[in-house]
């Protein structure tokens, strides 16, 4: 890192600092979908409930998977979700999948 630079943003979830939302950076594949939703269960559930994926890089089904999961966790948990920023192509997927009931936004 050079001195005086910004450091790089975070990837993967990350909760902002008051723990009202979380938001997501970089790619979600088959290769980060593991470290993701590990990651994720680390975290406390979002509490305004909002999952902000603006951010998302490159996605695929694996992407679809981790998103049910962690929509899953807040209804065990009794909490709702929102995904925000869901980019059309992986709310296609959701759809394709008959899973998008999971995923509101």
């Amino acid at each position: 890192m050079i001195a005086g630079r910004d450091a790089a943003p975070a990837r993967g979830f990350v909760a902002d600092a008051g723990g009202a939302r979380w938001s997501y950076q970089g790619p979600l594949t088959f290769d980060e979908a593991g470290s993701a939703l590990t990651a994720s269960n680390a975290l406390a559930l979002p509490r305004d409930g909002e999952v902000d994926l603006a951010g998302i890089g490159a996605f695929d089904s694996a992407a679809v998977a981790v998103l049910v999961a962690i929509a899953r966790r807040a209804a065990r948990e009794g909490r709702t979700l929102r995904f925000a920023g869901l980019p059309t192509g992986l709310r296609a997927l959701a759809a394709l999948y008959g899973v998008q009931e999971f995923l509101p936004g």
